[in-house]
C-alpha cells in the first residue's frame, strides 16, 4: 500500500501534543477492513478519531480476501519526517511427519 499525504490539521494537531509517530494498522481478508490508530508516545481519543476519519476517506481497503489474515501498517513519522509502509500476511504452515505403522486396538 502506497502511503497517502498527511492531512495538515492532523499534522499540527499532532505536533502540538507533542506526537512523535502516528501508526496506521490496517487488517483484513475476509471481506471486512479494519483500522487501528495509535499515537506515540501521547494517546489523544479525540486526535485518534479524527485520523480514523481521515484515514478511512483517503484510502480504499475493503479487506477483501478469501479468509487468509492480511495487512498494511502506515507509519507517519513525524520526528523524523518520514512515512514507512509494511505490509503482512499470514499463511498456512504445513509440516509432513513420517508415516507410522497403522495399529488396531481390539477393544
Amino acid at each position: 500500500m502506497q502511503a497517502e499525504p498527511l492531512s495538515k490539521d492532523i499534522y499540527n494537531k499532532a505536533k502540538e501534543l507533542g506526537v512523535e509517530e502516528i501508526l496506521l494498522q490496517f487488517s483484513g481478508g475476509s471481506d471486512e477492513g479494519y483500522l487501528e490508530v495509535r499515537l506515540t508516545p501521547n494517546d489523544d481519543i479525540h486526535l485518534e478519531q479524527e485520523i480514523e476519519d481521515w484515514a478511512w476517506k483517503v484510502y480504499r481497503y475493503s479487506g477483501a480476501g478469501e479468509g487468509t489474515d492480511y495487512g498494511d501498517n502506515i507509519v507517519y513519522d513525524l520526528k523524523n519526517n518520514e512515512v514507512r509502509t509494511i505490509e503482512w500476511v499470514h499463511v498456512p504452515s504445513y509440516t509432513n511427519h513420517p508415516a507410522t505403522k497403522l495399529e488396531i486396538d481390539d477393544e
